[in-house]
């Protein structure tokens, strides 16, 4: 039986990413850079909620798998303007790690990282 076969032998369906986190050395820190450059609403507590956004794509967000050096998980967000983003990811003590770009057929994308250095993508809505 493969992952994508149910004991009947039918198929399954894709299991979607329900959650994600954030881990950080300086959580204050880091939950400033997100609520400022974002716009998030995040609470309290050792597991600060972050409530989910509007307007992403439906049903819900995909992903994709690709080679590289160094294993993580990146976060991919959506934004209005992404040189204004850019521009305030950086003084917000972020990094910009790539410039607009697009692939053919795909969304304008840049890149930068957090304060941390955790890589994040930023999509053009």
């Amino acid at each position: 039986m493969t992952g994508a076969e149910t004991e009947g032998g039918g198929r399954d369906w894709a299991r979607p990413v329900v959650h994600w986190a954030i881990e950080a050395r300086d959580v204050a820190a880091q939950r400033t850079f997100y609520e400022s450059l974002f716009s998030w609403e995040i609470g309290d507590g050792a597991f600060a909620p972050i409530e989910a956004g509007f307007g992403g794509p439906e049903p819900g967000p995909a992903g994709h798998i690709q080679a590289s050096d160094t294993p993580r998980v990146s976060l991919y967000i959506q934004v209005r303007d992404l040189r204004e983003t850019l521009e305030r990811a950086a003084e917000l003590g972020g990094t910009i790690t790539a410039e607009p770009f697009q692939l053919e057929g795909q969304p304008t994308l840049a890149f930068i990282t957090d304060p941390e250095g955790n890589p994040v993508g930023l999509v053009q809505q």
